[in-house]
């Protein structure tokens, strides 16, 4: 929870380019946040913070601890890296497309008699598109 003795957690204590990076990285947090039909109060509630503090993140009002980047990573099935708007500044070796990215992603969170039942209806499509 942001209290008054963590002052360089808001964004008075932040350079321009650090309030820049902050904005940004909040409202890529609130768009993955929408994008999976979460309100404020249930992704406060899953990362163990009060909606308000979320709120702040959001906003860019005040930067998020870097303990907490795994957890976003996790419930949005996302990278580290793609959360900070790094994955899009990559050259050279190109990925799976980051739709297809974030299904393996959450497929590989399924417990493991679910990952053999995605892996077989795979399977089959694969196997009958090659026909």
């Amino acid at each position: 929870m942001l209290v008054a003795s963590q002052p360089d957690r808001f964004v008075g204590s932040m350079t321009s380019v650090e309030q820049q990076f902050f904005k940004a990285l909040g409202a890529r947090i609130a768009a993955l946040r929408k994008e999976r039909g979460l309100s404020q109060q249930a992704l406060a509630d899953e990362l163990g913070i009060a909606q308000q503090t979320l709120a702040h993140y959001e906003v860019g009002r005040a930067r998020p601890p870097v303990s907490l980047l795994p957890e976003f990573s996790r419930i949005f099935a996302v990278s580290v890296d793609a959360l900070l708007g790094e994955e899009s500044k990559r050259t050279g070796k190109r990925g799976p497309a980051p739709k297809l990215q974030q299904h393996l992603e959450r497929i590989s969170q399924l417990p493991k008699t679910k990952q053999r039942f995605v892996m077989q209806m795979l399977d089959a499509v694969l196997a009958q598109a090659s026909r």
